[in-house]
């Protein structure tokens, strides 16, 4: 029952893990007619003794941190809250559904093109137009992906109105096997919609809660799609922006230095799946905190 699962796991994660493994040993450089050269733990001394590489990677790493800790609890908690709206048995509530949903069907390069035009720097910028209308022009134009203090948040809020949705469906789901009985008895017992919310609906979703949040928290660390984007399509301060995923294709495909990238890779994935184990060790599925 288990193989396919298995074999598309080893396929498509567990093999191209040990490449990347074995490429970090060595210097590689695509279309070289050199061969490969091994170079053994260089590459990853390189990672943290050369200065410049050192630099670049440890501010990636930073820029992913920051995002993870902005986003994992503010879309976990707009989802949980979507979830709750759109849980109400009203009429055309499958309307507000679709549209809560749309932007996960979007294409993300059409979700880039969407938020270049809303964040652009001049006062054509939806947002400067809006935020200068509002105001009387009293607030000027501002550059929000250029300027190295709002990029990053301009990514996190393109970043959580394109993903809420995944997160809001599962919510939903889970919402919607919470026994109806347990509102009902509380609303006998004059008990509020605060109190139903915290006293019932928290802890009947609490399992899917800790797995939403583990979800979001490795897609957080997986960022480089939104930043590659807006990096080729507009100006975008990419000290303030760049992630580890970005700094390895670029290091592994534009400086042509494949075994350099594996090394970043295979460092990333470690700090990745030691921060997932210590969240989830933290958190049982039960919902007690050891």
């Amino acid at each position: 029952m288990a193989a396919p699962a298995l074999i598309l796991l080893t396929a498509f994660l567990v093999v191209p893990f040990l490449g990347a493994i074995v490429m970090s040993f060595f210097r590689i450089q695509l279309g070289s007619p050199r061969p490969p050269r091994f170079l053994g733990f260089e590459q990853y001394t390189r990672l943290f003794a050369d200065p410049d590489i050192s630099a670049t990677f440890l501010g990636s790493l930073a820029n992913n941190f920051t995002f993870a800790l902005v986003v994992v609890p503010l879309q976990t908690a707009l989802a949980l809250g979507l979830a709750v709206l759109v849980n109400r048995k009203l009429r055309g509530m499958t309307v507000f559904r679709t549209m809560f949903f749309m932007p996960l069907v979007f294409p993300l390069a059409l979700v880039a093109v969407i938020w270049r035009l809303i964040f652009a720097r001049d006062e054509l910028g939806l947002l400067n137009a809006f935020l200068g209308g509002i105001s009387g022009g009293a607030i000027l134009p501002h550059d929000w992906l250029g300027n190295a203090s709002t990029a990053l948040g301009a990514i996190v809020v393109m970043s959580v109105w394109q993903s809420v949705s995944f997160q809001m469906i599962i919510l939903l789901g889970a919402l919607q096997s919470v026994p109806q009985e347990l509102y009902e008895a509380a609303q006998i017992d004059r008990a509020g919609r605060w109190r139903q919310f915290v006293s019932i609906t928290v802890p009947g979703v609490r399992n899917t809660l800790i797995f939403v949040a583990l979800l979001t928290t490795i897609f957080s660390f997986r960022l480089f799609d939104q930043v590659y984007l807006l990096d080729r399509s507009a100006s975008i301060n990419i000290a303030a922006t760049q992630t580890v995923m970005y700094q390895v294709i670029t290091t592994g495909y534009d400086q042509n230095n494949v075994g350099q990238g594996a090394a970043m890779a295979v460092v990333f994935l470690a700090i990745v799946a030691t921060v997932a184990i210590i969240q989830r060790r933290l958190v049982r599925q039960d919902g007690g905190v050891r």
